[in-house]
């Protein structure tokens, strides 16, 4: 019964979990946060189990109703989908053991609605991943947009103009998409995807399918964040609640790239993406010119969560360039590096959060050798993202840029090539600049009297973060070493059963 309902499993229990606490948060505040780590960490094991059967049971399909595709509709469990559930789970377990203390500080007396949109949030994503059919991907596409826009509203003083811009940019997305799906389905006369995979060689040739195609592709991209459709990003990272922030960086962005690559490679296939109406190209290449682009501006910021929301933007661009590529060996480095920088950018925005916890600001211009001798454990964490951010072996980031850099040289793209060899020495640049300041720039001996903003009269933190902000913040950058340490079997047992038959 349970391997039956595998891929509708993990959704109900987000939405379940949306309604008891809104619920609970009537009467029994004190229930809320329990609810929602118990919900997230029943969705964790859901996860592995799903993992497992997929491997070694093979693809799972679930179809709503009792009715049969494409009439009905159909969640399927694959590789591909369990893969990518997995990575969600895992962030989101960590995220919400962090927020334990970080919300109660930032968000007090909204506890209950924040969690109760958060697994809204949660539910949004996963039935994207689940989901074997457009229109219902388009729903859920909703559900995460609309829950994402809250979460980030409530943040800081300037977080309502970014949520504001995130919802016009979000809308103007799903907007696109909707349009695109109109366009499919007067080409195939299907909305489900595995219906359609079989229809596209008989239709390849209609101009409406390349109208389809480019719309979704567009309307994806905005929630990808793939330059230039960035202009959301930013503001949205850097002015959110650091459980939000925590949430939407590590995991939003790398849904709507999972939906990319099930799109195009999975359900259009890779000869029509690649050669018939090559839009992976159009996709590599504002890659590539996102990946300087974001490294540039990420050197340029003062402020830790804002240098990450830029870098961000080009991490996003190692997935595009992998898919661009549209080969075995990019495909691998995409999907590999949407593990790779969900643990990487969740531990940094970590770090950022446990920065505003005890010190109340994440100004790197304030950073000095105090943060490391009063936070060594946080720093250490850091230090662990950085330089897999930056590639360094034998750090997770390093294997996603190898197989990148593979992928270019077999494809004899060498501006690709150079493109992540030169990233890579500015993603050192600016994540150096913070380790210089935390382990050598010392500390200001005095403190002017005159002085009155919060940074001047607390120039460093008092002690260490607490363990509830801790142990989650080590346990990600504990895991960026054993996801590097193991890539080779995470590759050979994981992502290598998921590549297309065709490719």
């Amino acid at each position: 019964m349970i391997t039956q309902n595998a891929p509708a499993l993990i959704p109900v229990i987000y939405l379940a979990a949306s309604i008891l606490i809104a619920l609970a948060g009537m009467r029994r505040k004190w229930l809320v946060y329990p609810l929602a780590v118990f919900a997230t960490a029943i969705a964790f094991s859901v996860a592995g189990f799903n993992l497992f059967l997929v491997l070694h049971s093979g693809t799972v399909s679930y179809r709503f109703g009792g009715w049969i595709p494409p009439i009905g509709i159909e969640y399927v469990l694959d590789p591909l989908s369990a893969f990518v559930a997995m990575v969600v789970a895992a962030v989101a377990f960590a995220v919400l053991i962090h927020s334990r203390r970080s919300v109660p500080l930032e968000l007090a007396g909204k506890e209950a609605p924040y969690y109760a949109v958060l697994m809204l949030l949660l539910c949004g994503f996963n039935g994207i991943v689940f989901t074997g059919d457009f229109f219902n991907l388009y729903v859920f596409l909703e559900i995460a947009s609309l829950a994402g826009y809250g979460l980030v509203g409530l943040g800081e003083k300037r977080s309502p103009v970014a949520a504001f811009r995130y919802l016009i940019m979000g809308s103007l997305g799903a907007s696109f998409y909707l349009l695109g799906l109109a366009f499919l389905y007067m080409a195939t006369g299907s909305l489900n995807m595995a219906d359609i995979s079989r229809i596209i060689p008989y239709v390849s040739g209609n101009p409406v399918l390349f109208v389809a195609v480019s719309l979704m592709t567009i309307g994806l991209g905005i929630k990808m964040a793939i330059f230039p459709l960035h202009g959301w990003l930013p503001d949205a990272y850097t002015y959110a609640p650091s459980t939000s922030v925590a949430m939407i960086a590590p995991l939003g962005t790398k849904i709507a790239a999972y939906v990319i690559i099930r799109m195009l490679f999975y359900v259009f296939g890779v000869h029509y993406v690649s050669r018939d109406f090559p839009i992976t190209t159009v996709i590599g290449w504002l890659s590539v010119i996102g990946i300087i682009y974001g490294s540039i501006m990420a050197m340029t910021q003062t402020e830790l969560k804002r240098m990450l929301a830029y870098s961000s933007v080009a991490q996003i661009g190692y997935i595009g360039m992998g898919i661009g590529l549209a080969s075995p060996l990019g495909l691998i480095g995409a999907v590999l590096h949407v593990l790779n920088h969900a643990f990487m950018i969740a531990c940094l925005f970590l770090v950022a959060g446990n920065l505003r916890a005890r010190v109340g600001h994440s100004n790197i211009s304030d950073f000095n050798k105090s943060y490391c001798k009063k936070m060594p454990w946080t720093f250490a964490a850091f230090t662990i993202a950085a330089l897999s951010m930056i590639g360094i072996p034998p750090t997770a980031g390093f294997f996603s840029k190898w197989y990148l850099a593979l992928a270019t040289i077999d494809a004899n793209n060498w501006i690709f090539l150079a493109v992540i060899l030169i990233s890579s020495l500015l993603n050192a640049v600016y994540f150096f600049n913070i380790l210089e300041r935390v382990y050598l720039r010392p500390a200001a001996s005095t403190v002017p009297a005159t002085l009155s903003s919060p940074t001047a009269a607390n120039p460093g933190p008092q002690r260490e973060a607490s363990l509830s902000l801790l142990v989650p913040t080590l346990t990600l950058a504990t895991a960026i070493l054993v996801l590097g340490l193991f890539n080779a079997v995470i590759v050979k047992k994981l992502i290598l059963p998921m590549l297309p038959v065709v490719m």
